[in-house]
């Protein structure tokens, strides 16, 4: 496996502020000749942290059904949005640019996001194309477009269920209505999002299972294939929903666990 931590900007492109972080991604290639496609992992975190729990493991899950995978470490409070946005959208270009060195199938490369990754996937699949995305300089039109989303226990709206802390750590304080309206991404869904895996549990107190049945609606409002599963218990942020990703007997659900091999397979038809 080609194991390698990759610093997403250079020293010019990015505002280190006060605490020196540099936004990266770690890569997870498999050994071969053979062309793969790939899941760019987005952790979740409130956007004030990156989950490890949502992190390696699940690479190293895509990485056993023959998937190359690469982390995203992407910016969270107090950096404001767009930074995430084009983190992530830097992370997509650096795997497309490095294609043909790692294998990688530059037309079956997935996003894949957790909680507020989710959210942040779900973004990069409805605003890819957006001006103050392609202008920067280091990010090409097109090279940061996902293929497919996977989107787990995702944070949505910026309505009635939305999950607050997430965008005041993305948003600020002081949130201007236009771009509360453009973060609620239910509203924003266009026919050049992708095929979209969605999975929630009924029970999730933290982010309403809601965030995920608005934003499947909007997906069938514009015909975009979608799959949906809905399970009936279980807490936020099961990740695998196994004892590998559990801690403190916090985190194990074996239906919910399901979730991986259903969005393999639904992966596996996606890019047939």
């Amino acid at each position: 496996m080609i194991s390698k931590r990759i610093n997403l900007w250079n020293e010019e492109n990015y505002d280190k502020q006060t605490d020196g972080f540099k936004p990266y991604m770690d890569t997870y290639v498999l050994y071969g000749n053979k062309k793969r496609p790939a899941v760019v992992i987005c952790p979740g975190g409130a956007y004030a942290f990156t989950s490890d729990r949502e992190a390696e493991a699940i690479a190293l899950k895509f990485n056993a059904a023959g998937f190359h995978a690469f982390i995203v470490y992407y910016s969270v409070a107090p950096r404001k949005h767009p930074q995430p946005i084009l983190d992530v959208s830097r992370a997509m270009c650096i795997v497309r640019e490095n294609a043909e060195k790692w294998n990688v199938d530059s037309n079956k490369i997935a996003i894949c996001g957790f909680s507020a990754g989710g959210h942040l996937a779900a973004s990069l699949s409805v605003y890819w194309e957006k001006d103050y995305i392609s202008k920067h300089v280091q990010i090409t039109q097109g090279l940061n477009r996902p293929n497919a989303a996977i989107l787990c226990y995702p944070v949505i709206t910026s309505g009635e269920f939305a999950h607050e802390d997430s965008f005041k750590n993305l948003l600020g304080n002081k949130l201007s209505k236009s771009t509360i309206e453009e973060m609620s991404l239910e509203k924003h869904v266009n026919e050049k999002v992708p095929p979209t895996f969605i999975w929630h549990t009924y029970a999730d107190e933290l982010v309403p299972v809601e965030n995920s049945l608005l934003f499947a609606r909007a997906l069938k409002s514009k015909e975009i294939p979608f799959e949906l599963h809905i399970y009936p218990d279980g807490v936020h942020g099961l990740s695998l929903a196994t004892e590998e990703t559990a801690y403190d007997g916090y985190g194990q659900n074996p239906h919910v666990a399901t979730w991986m091999k259903l969005c393999i397979e639904w992966l596996i038809e996606v890019f047939r």
